[in-house]
């Protein structure tokens, strides 16, 4: 996302030709949006992606599971 929101800013930049950007090169410009699109392609490759999916799915879960017990009056398990 960084690299995404750098890529606009850049491109923004050449485009109204403000400050220093605007005498860049354009692979310089929009080397950002390539560089995101590696870095998408290579965290759905090696599986980055899911991780980070299963770890907010089971801190959810947990946050749940712990909400229902302080309702019904029990002490929320401790983690280990």
């Amino acid at each position: 996302m960084l690299f995404l929101g750098l890529g606009i800013v850049l491109l923004a930049l050449k485009y109204l030709a403000i400050g220093p950007v605007a005498e860049w090169p354009w692979w310089a410009v929009l080397a950002p949006f390539g560089l995101a699109a590696a870095w998408w392609t290579w965290a759905d490759w090696s599986g980055y992606t899911k991780k980070k999916a299963v770890q907010r799915e089971n801190a959810r879960r947990q946050a749940r599971i712990d909400r229902s017990r302080e309702n019904l009056g029990m002490a929320p398990r401790r983690k280990r």
